[in-house]
């Protein structure tokens, strides 16, 4: 896929909305449209875009095996993830200590480093050689005080994906529960969250072809007593958060979950060939290596180190889009702490490159990526000639 001049492999940042998804949002625009508010349940317009929700949360619930009436609506992941993590600890008096990775995403440890503020104890793991967070760590990290372990089901940066289920089930074995971030998973991962022991899981719509700014929180009806609600109002959402439901916002990501569901093996079958094509490209360059490579991940997300001092991912701009760290990273100016904690130096973690592939990805945008990358290095192959002493 093509942005401009640019071939897109961004996909991890963002995914373009999917036609379909686009069709069935603008059915809940305009006069002629259902436009009226979900919670307007005296008059027909409102009945009707309440029941375009409700189908919505529907197609969201199958997408990970849950009950419809587990999933509460929210801005996106980042808010899912705060909505989990502090509504568990203001509602929760005892089990104060929480545990999470290195490796997670800022909405993550920016919340961890709040309640840790505010006396709650956190316990961030690193990840093994191979970059995964392993359950031995996990199970060697839980104590009596353990409330809660969260952590990303794929990581956003290096594409590694985290055994959950064998995960849940010692920190069930502790009497804590388990928190996932699914952002970079669903849509893309078969998640069942009752047979993989999930008891809270955030998701984001604009991950996987549906709009920005509409997200869910995945709550086990065992767990919602437990959450204490982050946004005050109505009582809307059971109130677990309160704010009027944007119709439109909801049945694109709907939608973008059914179409998931139906298409996630295709999808899945043929990026994993067309990553295999691009490191197939880029290792023939020789200097191109592919960072936490030996762990288990999804075929999605690469993130490639280029072994060259006079290499930067400014290089690949004029044609590729591309990410040199996570959006959240990249915003903030910094070493990605991902990259650092898997073992990059900063210097190393400057010159690594994050490409994403995903629906639109085709054979031609891979083979021009590759091409992309010979460039670069044959530029760095020309500075790297060492000059002649003068006499």
């Amino acid at each position: 896929m093509s942005t401009d001049t640019q071939r897109y492999f961004d996909y991890a940042a963002t995914t373009p909305a999917d036609p379909r998804v686009m069709e069935a949002m603008f059915g809940c625009l305009g006069a002629g449209g259902v436009f009226g508010n979900p919670a307007s349940s005296s008059h027909t317009a409102g009945l009707k875009a309440k029941h375009l929700v409700e189908t919505a949360r529907a197609q969201v619930a199958d997408l990970i095996g849950a009950a419809p009436s587990e999933i509460v609506w929210t801005s996106g992941a980042t808010e899912s993830n705060n909505l989990a993590l502090k509504g568990f600890f203001e509602a929760e008096q005892g089990r104060r200590h929480l545990v999470t990775s290195s490796l997670e995403h800022k909405a993550i440890l920016d919340t961890a480093s709040h309640l840790e503020r505010r006396g709650a104890s956190v316990t961030c793991l690193v990840p093994d050689a191979s970059g995964e967070i392993t359950v031995a760590a996990v199970e060697a990290a839980i104590g009596r005080d353990t409330g809660l372990v969260s952590l990303m089901m794929v990581n956003n940066e290096i594409g590694t994906l985290t055994d959950v289920a064998a995960i849940s089930r010692v920190v069930h074995a502790a009497g804590a529960l388990l928190h996932v971030d699914a952002a970079q998973a669903a849509g893309k991962v078969e998640i069942d969250v009752k047979a993989m022991g999930i008891d809270l899981l955030s998701m984001s719509a604009h991950k996987l072809y549906g709009p920005k700014g509409i997200g869910a929180l995945y709550v086990s009806r065992d767990v919602a007593p437990r959450i204490a609600c982050q946004m005050h109002g109505g009582g809307h959402e059971q109130g677990l958060r309160s704010g009027t439901l944007p119709t439109h916002q909801i049945v694109g990501m709907g939608t973008a979950c059914e179409v998931a569901r139906m298409e996630m093996a295709a999808d899945n079958a043929r990026i994993a060939a067309l990553s295999a094509r691009l490191l197939a490209g880029v290792g023939a360059l020789e200097i191109v290596t592919q960072n936490a490579c030996d762990a288990p991940r999804i075929p999605h997300t690469l993130s490639l180190t280029v072994d060259s001092p006079n290499f930067f991912p400014f290089m690949l701009a004029d044609e590729l889009a591309v990410s040199s760290t996570s959006a959240c990273n990249s915003a903030a100016g910094k070493p990605s702490h991902v990259l650092t904690g898997i073992g990059l130096s900063a210097e190393a973690a400057e010159r690594t490159v994050r490409l994403s592939l995903g629906r639109f990805t085709t054979e031609a945008d891979v083979d021009a990526a590759v091409a992309c990358f010979g460039k670069a290095i044959a530029q760095c192959r020309a500075f790297d000639v060492p000059r002649q002493k003068v006499a």
